[in-house]
């Protein structure tokens, strides 16, 4: 659902009334269902699918209305809702597919911890590869904090200096 909302707010769409659907639509048959499914097709190509109601617009409401949503929708290039719903649909699918492969590989919470110590890495005043660097060294030891982030940049100036 994440792709979904984030679309669904770009364009000004009622994104309480999306997620609600869609966890309904989850539970339909009584138990909490996937609304995505991928399997291989028969030459090989990973095939996802993506189920779920999405009742946007493009024309009348806060999309009427809402300069930020007119660009979002612009950029999009559609004229009709149910091409709207189709773009959130695929971006939902694709975030899916992200969050299964972060899942199958480093985890989830290891990925975010790596993507958090590469913002502490800036913050702290790292450039360039020297990010990579400090936060992989954050990673790897378990200490990610800021004030370790800003000791390890004045660490490598020093000794690039």
């Amino acid at each position: 659902m994440n792709g979904i909302i984030a679309v669904a707010l770009a364009t000004a769409q009622d994104h309480g009334a999306i997620e609600a659907g869609a966890h309904a639509y989850a539970a339909r048959t009584g138990r909490y269902k996937p609304l995505s499914s991928w399997e291989i097709d028969r030459e090989g190509y990973l095939v996802g699918t993506l189920e779920i109601p999405l009742q946007v617009g493009v024309v009348g409401g806060a999309v009427r209305v809402h300069p930020i949503a007119k660009i979002a929708l612009k950029i999009l290039g559609v004229k009709k809702a149910s091409e709207l719903a189709e773009i959130m649909a695929a971006v939902g699918l694709a975030q899916n597919l992200a969050a299964l492969r972060a899942l199958i590989t480093e985890g989830i919470q290891r990925g975010h911890m790596k993507l958090h110590a590469k913002n502490l890495a800036m913050m702290a005043g790292a450039t360039g590869e020297l990010i990579d660097i400090i936060a992989e060294q954050m990673v790897q030891e378990g200490r990610i904090r800021f004030d370790y982030a800003k000791e390890l940049v004045e660490k490598y100036r020093r000794r690039l200096s």
